[in-house]
C-alpha cells in the first residue's frame, strides 16, 4: 500500500533532514558539516522557521513562491512539469540546475534548506548534484535519496547521476571548487 504524505501539518515537514548527519551517518565519515544543508518538502503550511532548523537561505522548487520569512533569502527556482527532472541531460534540466548550483558559487548564507513539494523528486535531484560536487561516492547519493518517503521502487536517481557523470562538463563556467568549499565551509 503506497503511503500518502502529509504537506499540511504545521509541526513537520515532509522528507525533512539534515544533509550532512545523514551522509555521516551512511558513510561512517563527516562529509560535510552537519547544520548546513536541509532537504525536504513544502513550508507553506507553518509558521515557525524552527520546524526546518532556521535556515539563512531557502531554495524554492516549487512552481509557485513560498511565503514570505523575515531575514530569510529565498530564491525560487521553478521548472515546468513538462521536463522530468532526473533526466539531467535535457538542455531544460542542465540549465535548472546550472542556475542553482550558480548561485551557490555567488554566494549565499548557511544553513541552506532545499525544497519542492514533496522533498523528493527536483530536491532529490539538486541534492544529487550537490553531493556530487563535493565527492560523495555514487552507492552514498542514492542510499540518501532512498530515505525519502515516496522513492520505493523508483530508479530514477540512477538516471540524474549519470547525466552528471562529467561534472566540469556539465557545469562549465562555474568554479566548482568555489561551490564544493561554499558547501563545506
Amino acid at each position: 500500500m503506497k503511503q500518502s504524505l502529509d504537506y499540511t501539518n504545521p509541526k513537520q515537514v515532509v522528507n525533512f533532514r539534515d544533509v550532512g548527519d545523514f551522509i555521516k551517518l551512511i558513510s561512517g565519515i563527516p562529509i560535510m558539516p552537519i547544520k548546513r544543508l536541509y532537504r525536504g518538502g513544502t513550508i507553506k503550511y507553518f509558521s515557525d522557521i524552527s520546524v526546518i532548523e532556521n535556515p539563512k537561505t531557502i531554495f524554492c522548487l516549487q512552481k509557485g513562491h513560498d511565503p514570505v520569512m523575515r531575514g530569510i533569502r529565498n530564491v525560487h527556482f521553478p521548472i515546468l512539469n513538462d521536463y522530468e527532472k532526473y533526466e539531467t541531460e535535457t538542455p531544460e534540466v542542465r540549465k535548472w540546475l546550472r542556475r542553482i548550483v550558480g548561485t551557490i558559487e555567488s554566494g549565499i548564507e548557511y544553513p541552506l534548506y532545499v525544497h519542492c513539494l514533496s522533498g523528493r523528486d527536483r530536491t532529490g535531484v539538486v541534492i544529487a548534484a550537490l553531493l556530487r560536487i563535493i565527492g560523495v561516492k555514487e552507492e552514498e547519493i542514492i542510499e540518501e535519496y532512498n530515505l525519502s518517503t515516496g522513492t520505493e521502487q523508483m530508479d530514477y536517481i540512477y538516471t540524474a547521476l549519470e547525466g552528471l557523470r562529467h561534472l566540469e562538463f556539465y557545469f562549465h563556467g562555474i568554479d566548482l571548487q568555489v561551490v564544493k568549499g561554499s558547501l563545506l565551509g
